[in-house]
């Protein structure tokens, strides 16, 4: 098989797996493992895979800090579809926790309250979005200000939640590693997650079909921690098998 024509393969493997060992890939494309190492290592500097542990994947699984800005330009439609499914699972007068998160924004957009709506809020924009119905009670965490995120950290966020009970929260995340679990991009962001976690009966994860198999800095929690995770129709046929093989409910929005 020419070189070409082998690289092509893999790209087509790796597009439908999360991740494929050298060895699998020697054997399901009857070369040696040798010739593999050498394609993958073509393939990673021309930026078409990455490579870690034996493995390669599509992507790198690390993910990094972002601004605001550039994450709303990044699968608008998607949040938005994901927002709209998570906002249909608010109820009458509930009390709701919300994280940060540009799909947290979204949600936030297409939240209409029935009757009286608590929300606890870390982001800043979420906050000025849903303060323009009278109908939404809104607790504005307090803290130390993430310029990157508009969102709040720290001690004094913390402290607010410890007294309260909330039925659902909302959290957007950086990345999504069964392995490993959920994780952001910044420390103090996954410790007041954490409180938030405490605080909330249910935990619902919203997430567009990048964030699976990536990894941010910092770990909110394990995969067994989440109750429900919302995603978008690009999610591919694995990571909805993993997904439910974790027990976990999933919402695919359209």
């Amino acid at each position: 098989m020419i070189k070409k024509r082998r690289q092509a393969q893999i790209m087509e493997v790796l597009m439908k797996e999360e991740a494929i060992t050298v060895t699998e890939l020697a054997e399901l494309l009857d070369v040696s493992s040798v010739t593999i190492r050498k394609d993958l290592s073509e393939l990673e500097q021309a930026n078409k895979l990455y490579r870690s542990h034996g493995k390669a994947r599509i992507l790198n699984p690390f993910t990094f800090n972002r601004s605001v800005n550039e994450k709303e330009k990044m699968f608008p439609e998607q949040k938005d579809a994901i927002g709209r499914e998570g906002a249909k699972l608010i109820d009458r007068d509930d009390s709701i926790i919300i994280a940060s998160g540009t799909t947290i924004h979204a949600l936030a957009r297409n939240i209409k309250p029935i009757h009286r709506l608590t929300v606890v809020s870390a982001s800043l924009p979420a906050s000025d979005i849903l303060s323009q119905d009278e109908n939404n009670d809104i607790i504005q965490l307090g803290g130390i200000v993430r310029h990157s995120s508009l969102s709040v950290v720290g001690q004094y966020s913390k402290q607010i939640l410890e007294n309260c009970s909330f039925s659902k929260l909302f959290i957007g995340v950086d990345g999504i590693d069964f392995n490993y679990g959920f994780t952001t991009t910044d420390m103090r962001e996954a410790e007041l997650n954490q409180q938030m976690m405490k605080a909330a009966q249910k935990v619902i994860v919203l997430a567009d079909a990048s964030k699976f198999g990536r990894r941010g800095f910092a770990k909110i929690g394990d995969i067994d921690d989440i109750d429900l995770i919302i995603t978008d129709a690009g999610v591919s046929p694995n990571v909805v098998n993993q997904i439910k093989e974790h027990g976990i409910d999933l919402i695919i929005a359209e």
